[in-house]
């Protein structure tokens, strides 16, 4: 039986979420859930939304914004369509996808006779012609106008910077105070903005599916400070017990080079931080607080900003971060299935394939695999991933330094520096997809698994010594003959990066357990 068929007597108010693998998505479901309300989840590649913790509490369809028929299904029965989804990093033309997308979910939406959309898009000055924002801005507005405009009744909610656990904005203050105890800024830094907690932007959204029928309107929302970007970077610094900053405003910093100034001192990469920065030009600062009519504050809400920058850092470090910025895939990402055998259909495929006997349990070794990259780095010849990440970033690709969202534990769709994960077998497999800029499409495979003598034997330095064994497998693509030109330039280096991966995971496997031992030893003989 269909989840739909299951679900038909219920009399639970259905909503939809678009955007479900994203930043704010993948936090409001669980929002909805806890007000009783049935969800549904509309995602490109729905495997994405399994390592959620409330995935088996949802229904999940595959669908993109971009297509009628899939938009119409995932429609079909629901209440209250959550839009949450931009076209914001597919590059030139982004404004007409964005502006396409929104007349077909809106027209859908009418024909399936939801009784709500729900958007959450920018906040703009009102005293500024559109022409003259930046083109984030001004898609964020006119696919507002596009909602309050359809049949169905609508609710814009318009947020300037939101600060919370893994949001771009947070990041981007975030590294910029920590790095740079001197700071040389553009003069976007001077400009008021009135900054909100991810917490009360998720309270809206949430209240928003109870508003009267008739109401069809934008609303600005917003934490109670008004403060200008330099004073954000010194509250910050105060927040999380940091020297005094020193800022040097040069006004000659325009939004281009400002986005490449934070892409090289930040994760954010330049292709985000620039319409970040753009969006900074003007004063976005709310003209009227009307949402309380309908979602009341409660007591201590909305969070004030020293508040939200406390409850984000202590999510940080507490390894607490439920989405990134990140946590959607770049969109034109490369996201064909990995093929199963050796001759693929689909062309060329270029293996690297590893295997060591490890003196450890598969379950060391597994921790070992799970903890990779981030801040553990990837086990061999630091240096060359670092100019790999920083190739990737002077072409225009995230680079090395998105990171973990957790430290010890990851889900299908993290992203993990350059790569995304794209399965998981606890306990057994980790398989990566490169997000890296490249000229055809990669995979990185790890297994933890129990040896077995006839296989020790064979393996490359086993000596019959091991308990599990670890097999790798890095396996690439290539699109034409720049592709087998990249393979055949860089696989003179596999036996020092990928081979050196091979034997200092297996290392950090036993010296895990070893020290693992020695702990619970110490532990019963105290």
């Amino acid at each position: 039986m269909s989840s739909r068929e299951e679900h038909k007597d219920d009399r639970r108010p259905h909503c939809l979420v678009t955007g479900a693998t994203g930043y704010i998505g993948g936090r409001l479901v669980p929002g909805l859930l806890a007000a009783g309300y049935r969800v549904r989840c509309m995602a490109r590649s729905p495997d994405k939304l399994r390592g959620h913790p409330w995935a088996d509490r949802v229904e999940v369809v595959r669908g993109d914004v971009t297509d009628p028929d899939s938009v119409g299904a995932a429609l079909d029965g629901v209440d209250i369509a959550y839009y949450l989804v931009h076209a914001l990093r597919t590059g030139h033309g982004f404004e007409e996808t964005d502006r396409d997308a929104a007349a077909l979910f809106a027209e859908r939406a009418g024909a399936a006779g939801v009784r709500r959309i729900v958007y959450l898009g920018g906040l703009t000055p009102a005293d500024v012609p559109a022409a003259e924002l930046s083109p984030h801005l001004r898609s964020r507005a006119e696919v507002g106008e596009i909602f309050l405009r359809s049949r169905v009744p609508a609710t814009v909610l318009r947020a300037a910077v939101i600060i919370g656990s893994g949001s771009a904005s947070f990041e981007m203050l975030r590294y910029l105070t920590e790095r740079l105890p001197v700071m040389v800024t553009p003069s976007w830094v001077s400009t008021r903005i009135q900054p909100i907690a991810v917490r009360d932007v998720l309270r809206y959204l949430v209240g928003s599916a109870r508003m009267p029928e008739d109401t069809n309107r934008a609303f600005d929302i917003g934490g109670p400070d008004i403060v200008t970007y330099e004073e954000m970077m010194r509250r910050y610094a105060a927040v999380a017990a940091l020297p005094r900053r020193l800022i040097l405003r040069v006004p000659m910093l325009t939004p281009r080079l400002s986005s490449q100034w934070i892409g090289l001192v930040t994760p954010v990469p330049p292709s985000l931080a620039r319409p970040l920065a753009e969006s900074l030009r003007h004063e976005v600062v709310c003209s009227e607080h009307d949402i309380a009519r309908y979602v009341p504050d409660p007591p201590g809400t909305p969070i004030g900003f020293d508040q939200a920058l406390a409850l984000a850092l202590r999510r940080v470090r507490e390894a607490q971060v439920a989405t990134r910025w990140s946590s959607a895939a770049l969109p034109g990402a490369p996201s064909d299935p990995l093929p199963t055998d050796p001759d693929w259909a689909g062309g060329s495929l270029y293996t690297d394939r590893r295997a060591l006997a490890v003196d450890a349990s598969p379950q060391a070794l597994w921790r070992v695999i799970e903890g990779i990259g981030g801040d553990n780095g990837w086990y061999s010849f630091p240096l060359a991933w670092a100019v790999r990440g920083w190739l990737d970033r002077l072409v225009g690709g995230d680079g090395l330094r998105r990171g973990r969202r957790d430290a010890a534990h990851l889900r299908v769709g993290d992203s993990l520096d350059f790569w995304r994960v794209e399965a998981i077998e606890p306990g057994r497999l980790l398989r990566l997809r490169a997000e890296m800029r490249l000229p055809g499409l990669a995979w990185l495979e790890m297994y933890a698994e129990p040896a077995e003598p006839a296989e020790r034997d064979a393996m490359d330095g086993a000596g019959g010594a091991g308990r599990s064994r670890y097999r790798q497998r890095a396996l690439f693509h290539p699109h034409g003959l720049l592709g087998h030109m990249y393979w055949w330039s860089v696989s003179p280096f596999h036996a020092v990066v990928f081979g050196g991966m091979a034997r200092n995971i297996a290392r950090a496997a036993v010296r895990a357990e070893e020290s693992g031992t020695r702990s619970t030893d110490q532990e019963v003989n105290s």
